[in-house]
């Protein structure tokens, strides 16, 4: 079983990248596995908290057990934040072929900052994205631009799908409105939008204004994602 780990930030296609994979047919997908984790480890507070400590292990070497006696599959998709691999060990990650999704942070912010007012550098993960990408740059790991996604989805999912050494499947183009079984118990916060997709498309929100109080965030984090994006493919 090959098993792709997904490292992005918010709010940048992740869950609709998700809810592609689920639409193959030899496919599993785990929403965010390393959340309950992050949230015990660090005490932070992000909407539906409670819900998500209550609805899986906080505990890495058991979500990592559970990972890999996963089974009825070929690939299995975990979708996770790359801020939320922290305070583990990381060696694990030299056996799964891992994936970076970014976005500019511009869009990222502005949409990350309608939910938590005030993001941090740990919240939108480019910094931890970068910090991660060079611990396995020997991997030759694959870098994914959500900007590209959009400019041409099936372009840029079957050359995805050469790079991760899988095949394409037509299905992931598209998925029925509404959320998938495997959502997170914390989708009712911040899924608002995918649910209303059946594809990739760009969002009417995706060009709303940048926060004045969050200018100084945005430019720090360019500097990771232009360093990020050097390595990504494109249509």
């Amino acid at each position: 079983m090959k098993i792709i780990n997904l490292i992005s930030g918010p709010r940048n296609l992740s869950t609709a990248l998700m809810y592609s994979f689920s639409r193959r047919p030899d496919t599993k997908v785990i929403d965010e596995p390393f959340y309950a984790h992050y949230l015990e480890t660090t005490g932070i507070d992000h909407p539906g908290r409670e819900e998500t400590l209550k609805s899986m292990s906080s505990d890495i070497k058991m979500v990592l057990e559970e990972i890999y006696k996963t089974d009825g599959c070929e690939v299995l998709f975990l979708k996770n934040m790359a801020h939320h691999h922290q305070k583990m060990d990381l060696d694990f990650l030299e056996n799964l072929t891992n994936l970076f999704l970014v976005r500019n942070p511009k869009q990222l912010i502005a949409s990350f900052a309608q939910v938590i007012n005030n993001p941090s550098m740990q919240d939108i993960g480019l910094k931890k994205s970068w910090e991660l990408f060079n611990k396995i740059e020997n991997q030759k790991p694959v870098v994914l631009d959500s900007a590209q996604i959009l400019k041409n989805p099936k372009a840029l999912l079957s050359k995805l799908c050469d790079k991760l050494e899988i095949p394409f499947y037509e299905e992931m183009l598209s998925w029925p409105a509404g959320g998938i079984k495997e959502d997170g118990a914390w989708a009712e916060y911040w899924y608002k939008n995918v649910h209303s997709s059946t594809g990739f498309a760009k969002q009417k929100t995706s060009s709303r204004e940048l926060p004045k109080h969050c200018e100084s965030l945005y430019l720090d984090a360019l500097k990771y994602y232009d360093k990020l994006k050097t390595n990504s493919i494109s249509v």
